[in-house]
Parts: structure tokens; C-alpha cells; sequence
């Protein structure tokens, strides 16, 4: 490594240190936003800020180029009650530096940042860079990377911070939750009265369990249906007018969700009624020029299954960090130590073969 990267690489570190040493549950990231503030005054960055949302462009910002979006998170969720360590306790032992949120997604972001660093002054690149530490990621909340593109210029594509083990989700599974409810007709359970809607809610039931959409996602397979839960009923002789059903769809590129919504209503005789369709699939093209600069890096691209911002951001994005998603919310979380330089470096090559 040259020098410059040396200093970012040791400087990330510090920053990640600090920002696991700070509070910052989901809707409560205010403190690490004024620190990453503070790190960015620090640097000679001009920066902006939307509620506890933090971002940056690089110092020869050009409106007639086009824009990458680096992203990555700074809330976290709770530690869990496995832990044996203090979670906001920076300690580095066997070459790991544990934490909460060192893991998801501390070390991406920091990364991501010395990556934009490295760029931040120099002239005539092909893209604009913008550096956006996001909040609420891990409740998808309206106040994260949603409100904060309302406010940042447009973008070509977006880089998302998330760990991956260095290698390239190009596709990510979006989600559905879905309220179902059959109506029927209370009566007596003695007689032949009413009509059973725990009996009209099992075909639909039925069709969820075993409907194959026709179009299957090549990263991501078939979408997934799963009911969950089940409510009808309030006492054992009286048939049940009504009967409630929740069912979990997992979306993939192959459709958005509102396609998904269209097709399931025209095939069930049962309510059906989202809670949000905003966190749809997502997907980046395998010949996108930043996907081919990770591959030329050694980077495998894959599916993933778990959900990120990407499913918030309306333009083709790739998410790819350092780190291993099988840690995230784990009790003792770490990072390797390497995996920060490596982080460093891998994001500071995929920029430069396309910049």
C-alpha cells in the first residue's frame, strides 16, 4: 500500500472505534451523526446534513457528470442478551476489533469514506462521488436514505455498505407483509348456520403454500410466500365470521412488488392488504462497469437474500463491503482487523478502474 492509503486505512480504524463507542439504536443515531460531522470538519470536507442523515461531495463536484453514491449506515440494533462483552467498548484482541456495529455496518462505512477521501481532491474524474452515512437502515424508517436522495443531487448508481465478504450482490430479495382477512357469516357450531371463514381462508391458505410464480430471478430464484401467522375465532361452538392471516413475500427482480401484489389478488378470494410496498427487490446488470471492476478484482457475484437500503434506492446499486453478514447482530461482534485495510483497498481499486 502507498502512503496516503496507509493513513486512511489507521484513520479508519480510529473513526470506527469512535463511532462504536457511541450509542446509535435505530431513530436514536444523533450523537454519531454530530461525530461524523466533527470527523468531516476534521478533514477539510464540506458536508450537509437532513435529520441524523450525513453526506458529502467530492471537492470538483461537476452538475454535467454523472454521480456515484457511496452509502453505508450508522445505526445499529440492540445488543442482544448473549453478549459477554461491553458492546460500546472498542477492544481489539486476536487481530478482531469487537463491537457493536463494527461488523454491520461500521467497518463498511469507515471504508467507504477513506475511499472517498482518497478521491475527495483530485480533478477530472469520469463521476462525482457522494459520501452519504445514512440512518434507520435496520428499521428501514422514513428518515434514512429515503429522506436524504430527497435532498442529494441525482445519482447514476450507488455503491451500498454492507458486509459481504468482499464479494458483489448484484441482486437483493425485497419484502411484502401482507394482512389477509376472509369474511363468512357467525353462527352456531351445533346447526348448520352461518359460513366458516377459517374454511374460506384455507384455499387461500392453500394457493400461497403452493403457487409458483413463472418468472424466477437468476441470483435470486422464485419469489417466496410464507404465512405466518393466524387469528379466527372466539369461542369453540360459534362459527367464526372472520378469519386473519399474515403472510411474509420475499420478492426478487424478477418483478416489483406491485406486480407481485396484482398477480396474488386476481388469484385469492380473501383481503389482501400490504403494509408497505416500498422495499422492493433490487438488482444491478452482471455488464454494469462498477459490477465488471469488482470481478476484475477477484469479487463473485451473488444474490442475497438479506435486505439492505438498496431496497429504498430507486437506481441500480451493487452492495459489496468488508465483513461477513453471519456476524450481523451477533452477540460479540467483531471485524477483522484486515478486513478494514482490505475494505480500504478493495473500494479504492473498484473506484479507480472506472473513474
Amino acid at each position: 500500500m502507498n502512503k496516503m492509503i496507509d493513513t486512511l486505512v489507521e484513520a479508519s480504524r480510529d473513526l470506527l472505534k469512535k463511532l462504536i463507542a457511541i450509542p446509535s439504536y435505530s431513530r436514536e443515531e444523533y450523537d454519531t451523526a454530530d461525530m461524523l460531522c466533527h470527523f468531516f470538519d476534521s478533514q477539510g470536507v464540506t458536508y450537509e446534513r437532513v435529520g441524523n442523515n450525513v453526506w458529502a461531495y467530492n471537492s470538483f463536484y461537476d452538475s454535467n457528470k454523472p454521480t456515484i453514491l457511496l452509502n453505508s449506515h450508522h445505526d445499529t440494533v440492540k445488543p442482544n442478551a448473549g453478549y459477554t462483552r461491553d458492546p460500546f467498548f472498542a477492544s481489539e484482541e486476536d487481530g478482531k476489533l469487537y463491537g457493536l456495529g463494527s461488523n454491520d455496518a461500521g467497518g463498511c462505512l469507515v471504508c467507504l469514506i477513506a475511499a472517498f477521501l482518497y478521491y475527495h481532491e483530485k480533478a477530472d474524474l469520469q463521476y462525482n462521488l457522494c459520501i452519504l452515512a445514512s440512518a434507520e437502515e435496520e428499521i428501514s424508517g422514513r428518515n434514512g436514505v429515503e429522506e436524504a436522495l430527497k435532498h442529494i443531487h441525482p445519482i447514476a448508481f450507488a455503491i451500498v455498505g454492507e458486509p459481504t465478504l468482499l464479494n458483489l450482490a448484484i441482486a437483493e430479495k425485497g419484502l411484502m407483509v401482507l394482512d389477509c382477512e376472509s369474511e363468512g357469516v357467525a353462527g352456531h357450531a351445533a346447526r348448520e348456520e352461518g359460513e366458516n371463514a377459517i374454511y374460506k381462508a384455507l384455499d387461500a391458505i392453500d394457493w400461497f403454500r403452493s403457487y409458483q410464480f413463472s418468472e424466477t430471478s437468476t441470483y435470486l430464484g422464485p419469489v417466496k410466500m410464507s404465512v405466518t401467522m393466524i387469528s379466527a375465532g372466539s369461542q369453540h361452538n360459534v362459527v367464526p365470521a372472520s378469519c386473519k392471516f399474515v403472510v411474509d413475500v420475499r420478492t426478487t427482480d424478477a418483478y416489483s412488488n406491485e406486480q407481485v401484489l396484482d398477480i396474488i389478488r386476481k388469484h385469492v378470494e380473501v383481503k389482501v392488504e400490504p403494509r408497505s410496498t416500498r422495499l422492493n427487490p433490487s438488482t444491478i446488470a452482471l455488464s454494469h462497469p462498477i459490477v465488471q471492476s469488482g470481478i476484475k478484482l477477484g469479487a463473485e457475484p451473488y444474490g442475497s437474500p438479506t435486505m439492505s437500503d438498496q431496497a429504498l434506492i430507486p437506481v441500480p446499486s451493487l452492495k459489496v463491503g468488508p465483513g461477513d453478514s453471519a456476524r450481523s447482530h451477533a452477540a460479540d461482534e467483531y471485524i477483522y482487523i484486515r478486513e478494514i485495510e482490505e475494505g480500504v483497498t478493495f473500494y479504492i481499486n473498484m473506484l479507480k478502474n472506472i473513474l
